[in-house]
Protein backbone atom coordinates (compact mmCIF):
# COMPACT_ATOMS: atom_id res chain seq x y z
CA UNK A 1 0.00 0.00 0.00
CA UNK A 2 1.83 3.36 -1.01
CA UNK A 3 -0.59 5.31 1.13
CA UNK A 4 -2.95 3.57 3.31
CA UNK A 5 -6.49 5.10 3.30
CA UNK A 6 -6.74 8.92 5.38
CA UNK A 7 -10.28 8.74 4.51
CA UNK A 8 -11.37 6.31 6.27
CA UNK A 9 -9.30 7.64 10.02
CA UNK A 10 -11.53 10.57 8.94
CA UNK A 11 -14.62 8.91 8.41
CA UNK A 12 -14.21 6.34 11.21
CA UNK A 13 -12.07 8.32 13.75
CA UNK A 14 -13.68 11.87 13.50
CA UNK A 15 -15.74 11.05 16.30
CA UNK A 16 -12.58 10.09 18.35
CA UNK A 17 -9.47 12.00 19.65
CA UNK A 18 -7.34 9.20 18.38
CA UNK A 19 -7.04 5.73 17.01
CA UNK A 20 -4.56 3.17 15.83
CA UNK A 21 -4.81 -0.05 13.44
CA UNK A 22 -2.82 -2.84 11.97
CA UNK A 23 -3.33 -3.79 8.65
CA UNK A 24 -2.30 -6.78 6.66
CA UNK A 25 -2.53 -7.27 2.76
CA UNK A 26 -2.33 -10.03 0.73
CA UNK A 27 -1.26 -8.52 -2.92
CA UNK A 28 -2.08 -10.22 -6.16
CA UNK A 29 -0.41 -7.96 -8.26
CA UNK A 30 2.87 -10.54 -9.29
CA UNK A 31 0.20 -12.93 -9.79
CA UNK A 32 -1.28 -10.60 -12.00
CA UNK A 33 1.56 -9.58 -13.86
CA UNK A 34 3.97 -12.16 -13.69
CA UNK A 35 6.84 -10.23 -16.19
CA UNK A 36 5.82 -6.99 -15.64
CA UNK A 37 5.67 -7.14 -11.53
CA UNK A 38 7.82 -10.03 -10.87
CA UNK A 39 9.16 -8.64 -7.81
CA UNK A 40 6.43 -6.71 -6.35
CA UNK A 41 5.51 -7.53 -2.24
CA UNK A 42 2.97 -10.51 -1.55
CA UNK A 43 2.60 -9.15 1.70
CA UNK A 44 2.23 -5.97 3.46
CA UNK A 45 1.94 -4.71 6.73
CA UNK A 46 1.18 -1.45 7.51
CA UNK A 47 0.75 0.64 10.99
CA UNK A 48 -1.53 4.07 10.88
CA UNK A 49 -2.77 6.31 13.46
CA UNK A 50 -4.23 9.56 13.47
CA UNK A 51 -4.87 11.85 16.26
CA UNK A 52 -6.59 14.98 16.55
CA UNK A 53 -6.07 17.94 18.85
CA UNK A 54 -7.35 21.63 19.24
CA UNK A 55 -5.04 22.81 16.56
CA UNK A 56 -5.84 20.33 13.84
CA UNK A 57 -4.07 16.29 13.61
CA UNK A 58 -1.81 14.52 13.07
CA UNK A 59 -1.48 11.63 10.92
CA UNK A 60 0.72 8.77 9.96
CA UNK A 61 1.38 5.67 8.46
CA UNK A 62 4.33 2.85 7.94
CA UNK A 63 4.31 0.18 4.83
CA UNK A 64 6.47 -3.01 5.78
CA UNK A 65 6.83 -4.76 2.18
CA UNK A 66 7.83 -8.70 3.50
CA UNK A 67 8.80 -11.23 1.16
CA UNK A 68 9.95 -14.80 2.44
CA UNK A 69 13.54 -13.80 3.90
CA UNK A 70 13.34 -10.06 3.77
CA UNK A 71 11.60 -6.82 4.99
CA UNK A 72 12.10 -5.34 1.36
CA UNK A 73 11.28 -1.70 2.34
CA UNK A 74 9.48 0.96 4.68
CA UNK A 75 7.76 3.84 3.49
CA UNK A 76 6.38 6.45 5.70
CA UNK A 77 3.77 9.53 5.32
CA UNK A 78 3.36 11.71 7.86
CA UNK A 79 1.00 15.06 7.70
CA UNK A 80 0.11 17.81 10.29
CA UNK A 81 -2.67 19.80 9.34
CA UNK A 82 -3.80 23.14 11.14
CA UNK A 83 -7.35 24.33 11.17
CA UNK A 84 -7.75 27.76 9.50
CA UNK A 85 -10.35 29.17 11.97
CA UNK A 86 -12.74 27.36 14.44
CA UNK A 87 -15.57 25.53 12.51
CA UNK A 88 -13.53 26.48 9.22
CA UNK A 89 -13.52 23.14 6.74
CA UNK A 90 -10.01 25.28 5.58
CA UNK A 91 -6.60 24.10 6.84
CA UNK A 92 -3.09 23.71 6.10
CA UNK A 93 -1.14 20.45 5.37
CA UNK A 94 1.64 19.77 6.08
CA UNK A 95 2.99 16.64 4.78
CA UNK A 96 6.61 14.24 4.28
CA UNK A 97 6.84 11.36 2.04
CA UNK A 98 9.66 8.72 2.31
CA UNK A 99 11.31 5.11 3.26
CA UNK A 100 13.92 2.64 2.61
CA UNK A 101 14.66 -0.24 0.74
CA UNK A 102 16.90 -2.94 0.30
CA UNK A 103 18.62 -1.49 -2.64
CA UNK A 104 18.58 2.24 -1.40
CA UNK A 105 15.63 4.79 -0.46
CA UNK A 106 12.54 6.18 -2.01
CA UNK A 107 12.94 9.28 -2.78
CA UNK A 108 11.90 11.85 -0.63
CA UNK A 109 9.23 14.50 -0.50
CA UNK A 110 7.58 17.35 1.12
CA UNK A 111 4.35 18.58 0.79
CA UNK A 112 2.83 21.91 1.40
CA UNK A 113 -0.75 23.24 0.83
CA UNK A 114 -4.18 24.17 1.45
CA UNK A 115 -6.77 21.44 2.41
CA UNK A 116 -10.41 21.20 2.21
CA UNK A 117 -12.72 18.98 4.50
CA UNK A 118 -15.87 18.19 5.30
CA UNK A 119 -18.55 15.91 6.32
CA UNK A 120 -22.29 15.32 7.06
CA UNK A 121 -23.77 15.85 10.43
CA UNK A 122 -23.26 11.94 11.62
CA UNK A 123 -19.81 12.09 10.19
CA UNK A 124 -20.88 8.99 8.27
CA UNK A 125 -19.56 10.38 4.97
CA UNK A 126 -16.31 12.06 4.50
CA UNK A 127 -14.49 13.95 2.26
CA UNK A 128 -11.23 16.27 1.81
CA UNK A 129 -9.31 17.72 -1.28
CA UNK A 130 -6.03 19.48 -1.02
CA UNK A 131 -3.89 21.24 -3.38
CA UNK A 132 -0.29 20.56 -2.55
CA UNK A 133 3.10 21.88 -3.79
CA UNK A 134 5.68 18.84 -3.90
CA UNK A 135 8.95 19.20 -3.60
CA UNK A 136 11.31 15.91 -4.50
CA UNK A 137 15.21 15.93 -3.23
CA UNK A 138 17.82 13.91 -4.43
CA UNK A 139 18.00 10.90 -2.19
CA UNK A 140 19.89 8.29 -4.12
CA UNK A 141 22.29 8.57 -7.44
CA UNK A 142 20.15 9.05 -10.73
CA UNK A 143 18.06 11.47 -8.59
CA UNK A 144 17.57 14.92 -8.58
CA UNK A 145 15.44 17.44 -6.59
CA UNK A 146 12.74 18.97 -8.45
CA UNK A 147 9.50 20.94 -8.02
CA UNK A 148 6.03 19.34 -8.36
CA UNK A 149 2.07 19.67 -7.95
CA UNK A 150 0.05 17.39 -6.44
CA UNK A 151 -4.11 17.23 -5.97
CA UNK A 152 -5.61 14.74 -3.77
CA UNK A 153 -9.21 14.10 -3.49
CA UNK A 154 -9.90 11.59 0.08
CA UNK A 155 -13.60 10.07 0.58
CA UNK A 156 -15.09 7.85 3.41
CA UNK A 157 -18.48 6.65 3.29
CA UNK A 158 -19.74 3.91 6.39
CA UNK A 159 -23.13 2.43 5.72
CA UNK A 160 -25.56 -0.34 6.52
CA UNK A 161 -25.46 0.40 10.09
CA UNK A 162 -22.07 1.01 10.40
CA UNK A 163 -21.17 -2.43 9.03
CA UNK A 164 -19.56 -1.16 5.70
CA UNK A 165 -16.80 1.30 5.13
CA UNK A 166 -15.94 2.22 1.64
CA UNK A 167 -13.05 4.60 1.38
CA UNK A 168 -10.01 6.36 -0.74
CA UNK A 169 -7.90 8.66 -1.78
CA UNK A 170 -6.55 9.63 -5.51
CA UNK A 171 -3.61 11.39 -5.99
CA UNK A 172 -2.26 13.12 -9.51
CA UNK A 173 1.38 14.31 -9.14
CA UNK A 174 3.65 15.38 -11.89
CA UNK A 175 6.57 13.16 -11.76
CA UNK A 176 9.75 12.64 -13.77
CA UNK A 177 10.52 10.42 -16.78
CA UNK A 178 13.85 8.83 -17.05
CA UNK A 179 15.05 11.34 -19.21
CA UNK A 180 13.58 14.39 -16.92
CA UNK A 181 10.66 15.10 -18.84
CA UNK A 182 7.20 15.77 -16.81
CA UNK A 183 4.90 13.09 -17.28
CA UNK A 184 1.06 12.67 -14.98
CA UNK A 185 0.93 10.21 -12.08
CA UNK A 186 -2.24 8.87 -11.16
CA UNK A 187 -2.87 6.65 -8.00
CA UNK A 188 -6.08 5.34 -5.99
CA UNK A 189 -6.55 2.77 -3.65
CA UNK A 190 -10.28 2.77 -2.47
CA UNK A 191 -10.87 -0.06 0.06
CA UNK A 192 -13.72 -1.81 1.71
CA UNK A 193 -14.16 -3.32 4.81
CA UNK A 194 -16.42 -5.10 6.43
CA UNK A 195 -16.41 -4.13 10.24
CA UNK A 196 -17.21 -7.49 12.28
CA UNK A 197 -18.06 -5.20 15.87
CA UNK A 198 -21.23 -4.68 14.16
CA UNK A 199 -22.18 -8.52 14.35
CA UNK A 200 -23.87 -9.96 17.09
CA UNK A 201 -21.70 -10.95 20.13
CA UNK A 202 -18.71 -9.52 18.47
CA UNK A 203 -19.32 -5.79 19.65
CA UNK A 204 -15.43 -6.27 21.19
CA UNK A 205 -14.02 -7.76 17.94
CA UNK A 206 -12.18 -5.47 16.53
CA UNK A 207 -11.62 -6.86 13.28
CA UNK A 208 -12.15 -6.41 10.13
CA UNK A 209 -12.15 -8.29 6.88
CA UNK A 210 -11.93 -6.42 2.89
CA UNK A 211 -10.11 -5.40 0.23
CA UNK A 212 -7.93 -3.09 -1.20
CA UNK A 213 -7.62 -2.12 -5.13
CA UNK A 214 -4.38 -0.18 -6.69
CA UNK A 215 -5.13 1.55 -9.49
CA UNK A 216 -2.27 2.97 -11.07
CA UNK A 217 -0.84 5.41 -14.48
CA UNK A 218 2.90 6.35 -14.56
CA UNK A 219 3.20 4.87 -11.21
CA UNK A 220 4.66 1.32 -11.20
CA UNK A 221 8.09 1.04 -12.04
CA UNK A 222 8.17 -1.19 -15.36
CA UNK A 223 11.21 -2.10 -17.20
CA UNK A 224 9.63 -5.27 -19.27
CA UNK A 225 7.42 -3.29 -21.62
CA UNK A 226 6.12 0.04 -22.28
CA UNK A 227 2.85 -0.77 -19.86
CA UNK A 228 2.06 2.41 -17.21
CA UNK A 229 -1.19 1.03 -16.18
CA UNK A 230 -1.81 -1.26 -13.57
CA UNK A 231 -4.78 -2.85 -10.96
CA UNK A 232 -3.22 -4.60 -8.06
CA UNK A 233 -5.93 -6.00 -5.73
CA UNK A 234 -5.68 -7.87 -1.95
CA UNK A 235 -7.29 -9.39 0.21
CA UNK A 236 -6.97 -8.12 4.11
CA UNK A 237 -7.65 -7.66 7.44
CA UNK A 238 -7.76 -4.50 9.96
CA UNK A 239 -7.55 -4.70 13.72
CA UNK A 240 -8.16 -1.15 14.95
CA UNK A 241 -7.30 -0.20 18.73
Amino acid sequence: MKKVILSSLVAIFALAAQAQNVQLHYDFGRNIYSDEEAGRQKVTLTLEQFKADRFGSWYYFVDFDLSRKFMEAAYTEISREFNLGKGSPLAAHIEYDGGLNRSGSFQHAALLGPAWNGHSSDFSKTYSVQVLYKRYFKSYDYTHAYHSMQLTGVWGITFANKACTFSGFIDFWRGEKANGHGQLVMLTEPQFWYNLNTLPGMKDVNLSVGSEVEISHNFVYNTYNGKNFFVNPTLAVKWTF
